[in-house]
């Protein structure tokens, strides 16, 4: 039916986004890869110099933070699944950095400050139970590097290092903060969307059920507290269920929309206007009854008058029921309950009309 596959929708885009978003995760990462692994080159290749490292590590330095960053690209883009493989690639990542350590003879500050990094950046990736994947390859490649390096042990950090590991650290931070505050951005609007979602009806774009509840206790409240006038009105598309059966549920939709439409329009902007269920609708509206039923007629009066182009033939009216508040200790319910009652009493006495809860005659066309 049009009114699921409309309440559907955003769930939908929500797929195709997340799908999206997935799928683009080569491209998103491949700027930050080549930015931190430049930047890790810094203190690491200060340390080897300190070191005077002989040509293999230097050229593992070069492979590792200048030409990785590319090949991971190029790997990922042209798999048939460049989500997995970029997973692949956060992990090869960790094993980098790992090699890196022995080869700096564990110098303290940049052994701590790029482990942490990498880490860190595993977990902001989002991906649940990456970092832990990750760690293994970390910890072996410390080993194995070790290994190799005979587990040689030179911790202290000279200021020229040091000096190099600030811009590390400092861009880190300053990524990492730029993306959780357009995560928070995000979040909140998809905060905002869901919120709005809730409040209208997918169909008609009046207000939910339970928006439009909670909106009337509060002009009820008003009513109440501070003399604020106020009058319900409860309408009820006329032999629907006959437009359903005859022209189809799409076109029914149609009328239903359009009856939305004539409410906005026709009523006064501060009306809290709803769609119950079905071909039920509900307005408290901030003013006293006759004001109330003037507009009803309006109301009445313009839905009987709209024509819908690709069936001429189709006529559409509503029966209306006003009700004034109830009185003191009673509540929402009975004030809804009121309107139904005269509700009946207009489709009981031919449809097309407006009637009061109050005894009043039924006001006929």
């Amino acid at each position: 039916m049009p009114e699921m596959s409309m309440a559907a929708a955003p769930v939908a885009r929500a797929r195709c986004e997340q799908a999206d978003h997935l799928h683009t995760l080569p491209q998103r990462t491949y700027r930050l890869r080549v930015l931190g692994m430049a930047l890790a080159a810094l203190p690491t290749g200060m340390v080897l110099h300190e070191l005077r490292a002989s040509w293999p590590f230097w050229a593992w330095i070069v492979f590792t933070c200048l030409l990785w960053p590319h090949l991971a690209y190029l790997m990922a883009r042209r798999s048939n699944d460049p989500f997995r493989a970029e997973l692949r690639n956060f992990v090869i990542d960790s094993i980098f950095a790992g090699s890196w350590v022995p080869m700096m003879h564990f110098n303290t500050l940049p052994s701590v400050m790029l482990i942490t990094t990498v880490m860190a950046d595993k977990i902001n990736a989002g991906v649940r139970g990456l970092w832990q994947r990750s760690l293994p390859g970390m910890l072996l490649a410390i080993v194995a590097g070790g290994a190799l390096t005979g587990f040689a042990f030179q911790p202290h950090t000279s200021m020229s290092v040091m000096l190099l590991t600030l811009p590390i650290v400092i861009i880190h931070a300053m990524v990492v903060s730029l993306s959780s505050y357009r995560l928070v951005r995000r979040v909140q609007t998809q905060n905002q969307q869901l919120k709005a979602m809730t409040q209208r009806d997918a169909l008609t774009r009046l207000d939910s059920r339970d928006h439009w509840q909670t909106q009337a206790a509060s002009l009820l409240a008003q009513h109440r507290n501070g003399g604020q006038a106020a009058t319900l009105l409860l309408l009820d598309a006329d032999n629907f269920k006959h437009v359903n059966d005859q022209y189809g549920h799409a076109i029914g939709d149609d009328v239903l929309r359009a009856i939305a439409q004539c409410i906005r329009n026709t009523l006064r902007t501060d009306s809290i206007a709803g769609r119950i269920g079905g071909d039920e609708f509900v307005v408290a509206m901030p003013a006293a009854l006759p004001e109330a039923r003037a507009a009803a007629e309006r109301l009445r009066a313009s839905i009987a008058a709209m024509r819908f182009a690709p069936i001429p033939n189709l006529r559409c009216s509503i029966s209306i029921g006003l009700a004034e508040p109830p009185a003191t200790g009673l509540g929402l319910v009975e004030w809804v309950e009121a309107a139904d009652r005269a509700l009946y009493r207009a489709k009981n006495a031919g449809r097309n009309r407006t009637a009061v809860d109050d005894g009043a005659a039924v006001a006929a066309i």
